[in-house]
């Protein structure tokens, strides 16, 4: 593989024969230019990554110019949970070399290797190893082009901050790499530094974007302005599943200086200025037939747990249908209802088609599966779609489909014009993907010694996330339903999908408020009954470590101190919550007053920015736990702005304190969710204690408090 270059004066092409990529490696050197470039190709044997659709030839690509920068491409995005440093980091310790020196070039499928998305918590455990391995083994080809330079023994050689030694003898990483073209292909694992070796990871760091959010220089999909530009809006159905009986734009099209686009299922109006898009859509008249609701937001986990179907048993151990005679046996039903993902920028792209070639800008967690669905509709190649990604305004799972993508695309190949699709802040809640709606069953029994006997769990909806048993117990099994369609009708009557954790939340919203029942019938306190059943060395310790923390006081509950604890197991990473509430007996209305998290996940690349998650996963779950729930009437979307639908806010964020247990032996797991999933327990359970009232449903508004109270 050689690429040609005016300015280079040497080519060196190492290849390794027989490996193949997606992306052309051809015209990535050559869009790059001259420097070393190193493409590193691995493959992930587990079945974890298989699951996720990662191909085998999964790639880091790294170049370093004539100035020692450093640029790393990755097909990964920055929606704000900070792998734009975490990455810069990782591959600044097997460089040696500052993370200010390194460039990311996120997002690009014109210049990043393929990635099946930015979702998971995957970015560190599957994206890091590569990055690690391109940035060593480009540490080897540059200590080899040192040694030749220095007429020096490899092993002789130090290198620091870019600067390889020995002695008085010196060579930059640029100088090495000037007026080079150098393309290594490495399909073999590189030396890596040890964990006694590093500089870089495991030290806090100062997110690399900061200084470009908070001046307001970063861009993002809107922010991007094109000559001819054209701002669109689009007729929408009122409702989902409602289907149009008759169109009229002539009032529209009479506007001076709108176009009005009339193609299949596409209406659409577009303008120079968004405003008087706006307009020009309101004149629009269209007639709908409105399908019937089948269920609503109070009815949808009977019609989940009636048309469940047979179910599928993931798990069976021991015997669940003929359990001890003797303990005590408790059964419990939690749901939860909708949640809208509510980022702060709605979906957005730019689209421009230009020479044959359409090009996307667009807020997206997937842009090279938004670059497949684009070439699809258009009837394109997929070499003739380039998706860019600017930071994304958050994501948290919504924004995979990329649907504004291809409205953009489709709108700017009818046109010839560039066009900017903004979903308005009610088409971002009547668009979007909801997390789910779920019902947890749980029959569960324990015995004399307080120790857990059955376990027979049936989740509706939510899927298997993080529900597995991470207790001793001798007799369990584990359903699952995700609804049958009945009369060809779907079970969700709108779109679902990821939201931060998506369904973990509510598996250990079940699991861990049912352990809190038991230990309280069994009248033991809820932190030794945990221990008591729990011979998993990891979970013991985090529980341990947040406990010791917060200053537990042991105690049967409920004992009125409003505290509480819970533990779960998401992305690889262990995690404990304990939290201390207060509740108005006079309104219902809950105050997290403080919470602390204890968090196991391996090798930690960056401290500061895995105590950013572990924060922001606090204070995001607030809204599940207390306020977040989407109204609607079948596939009407009652909720469409922050009126109706309530966020957290500051003044409801309690004090937090976070603690990474160090465990640099276990390769680093995931971050961004893990402290977000034991959040509807620990504070359904504080609540218990501070009560005596079990909550059963998420979110805990004020309301169902107040009348759980007046029940009991």
């Amino acid at each position: 593989m050689k690429s040609q270059s005016p300015a280079a004066n040497q080519v060196e092409s190492l290849e390794t024969p027989g490996v193949t990529n997606g992306v052309d490696r051809r015209l990535f050197c050559k869009l790059i230019g001259g420097g070393i470039v190193v493409l590193i190709t691995s493959k992930p044997s587990d079945l974890f990554a298989q699951r996720r659709g990662y191909p085998e030839d999964l790639n880091a690509y790294l170049r370093i110019d004539e100035n020692g920068r450093v640029t790393l491409f990755s097909g990964k995005i920055e929606m704000g949970q900070g792998v734009h440093t975490s990455l810069a980091q990782m591959a600044a310790e097997e460089l040696d070399v500052s993370p200010e020196s390194i460039t990311m070039v996120m997002g690009d499928t014109d210049l990043c290797p393929w990635d099946a998305g930015t979702w998971g918590s995957l970015s560190t455990r599957m994206f890091g190893p590569a990055v690690r391995a391109a940035a060593a083994e480009a540490r080897t080809v540059l200590m080899k082009l040192a040694s030749e330079k220095l007429g020096t023994p490899r092993a002789q050689l130090v290198v620091e901050n870019g600067v390889v030694s020995n002695g008085s003898l010196k060579v930059t990483y640029g100088e090495l790499a000037k007026g080079k073209q150098i393309t290594r292909l490495v399909g073999e694992k590189a030396v890596l530094r040890t964990v006694k070796e590093f500089k870089v990871i495991g030290k806090p760091a100062k997110r690399m974007d900061a200084r470009e959010k908070v001046t307001g220089r970063a861009k993002y999909a809107g922010d991007i302005r094109l000559p001819g530009m054209l701002y669109a809006r689009m007729l929408r159905p009122p409702m989902h599943g409602a289907t149009r009986k008759s169109l009229d734009t002539s009032k529209a099209k009479a506007m001076s200086g709108v176009t009005v686009v009339e193609r299949d299922d596409l209406v659409a109006v577009l303008h120079a200025d968004p405003e008087r898009a706006g307009e020009a859509l309101a004149l629009i008249k269209a007639e709908w037939d409105r399908p019937a609701a089948v269920f609503d937001t109070e009815s949808v986990g009977d019609y989940f747990v009636k048309n469940g179907g047979e179910g599928h048993v993931s798990t069976s151990k021991g015997d669940v249908t003929n359990p001890p005679s003797s303990g005590h046996a408790i059964e419990s039903t939690f749901r939860n209802g909708y949640l809208a993902h509510a980022p702060m920028e709605p979906h957005t792209a730019l689209a421009e088609w230009k020479d044959g070639k359409m090009t996307v800008w667009a807020s997206t967690q997937s842009p090279f599966g938004a670059r497949t669905r684009i070439a699809h509709v258009l009837g394109l190649e997929e070499n003739k779609v380039r998706v860019i990604t600017p930071f994304v305004g958050g994501g948290f799972g919504g924004k995979g489909s990329t649907e504004q993508g291809v409205e953009a695309a489709r709108l700017a190949q009818i046109t010839g014009k560039p066009v900017m699709m903004m979903w308005t802040r009610g088409e971002e809640f009547l668009l979007d993907t909801f997390g789910p709606a779920a019902v947890v069953r749980v029959n569960s029994a324990f015995n004399a010694a307080g120790k857990m006997t059955l376990w027979d769990y049936h989740v509706y909806a939510a899927g298997e996330r993080s529900s597995e048993m991470l207790y001793d117990v001798p007799n369990i099994r584990m359903t699952s339903y995700l609804g049958s369609s009945l009369g060809g009708a779907k079970v969700h009557p709108f779109g679902t999908g990821p939201w931060r954790a998506p369904g973990a939340w509510s598996n250990v919203f079940a699991r861990e408020s049912q352990i809190d029942i038991m230990a309280a019938a069994a009248k033991v306190d809820p932190l030794e009954f945990r221990l008591r059943n729990a011979s998993d060395e990891r979970l013991r310790r985090v529980l341990k470590v947040a406990s010791d923390a917060f200053g537990w006081k042991a105690g049967a509950g409920p004992s009125g101190q409003g505290r509480a604890i819970a533990a779960g197991l998401d992305a690889g990473t262990y995690c404990a919550l304990a939290a201390e509430v207060a509740v108005d007996r006079k309104t219902g209305a809950v105050t997290v007053k403080r919470v602390v998290v204890a968090q196991d996940m391996g090798l930690v690349i960056n401290p500061e920015g895995a105590k950013m998650q572990m924060e922001g996963c606090i204070n995001m779950g607030l809204g599940y736990v207390l306020s977040e729930e989407l109204k609607f009437r079948g596939g009407d979307i009652i909720d469409r702005n922050f009126d109706t639908y309530e966020l957290p806010r500051f003044a409801a964020v309690p004090q937090i304190e976070t603690i990474l247990i160090k465990n640099d032996d276990l390769a680093p797991q995931g971050g961004g969710e893990p402290a977000i999933v034991p959040m509807g327990a620990v504070i359904a359970n504080a609540v218990f204690d501070a009560t005596g009232v079990r909550m059963y449903r998420l979110p805990m508004t004020p309301e169902r408090v107040l009348a759980a109270m007046k029940g009991a």
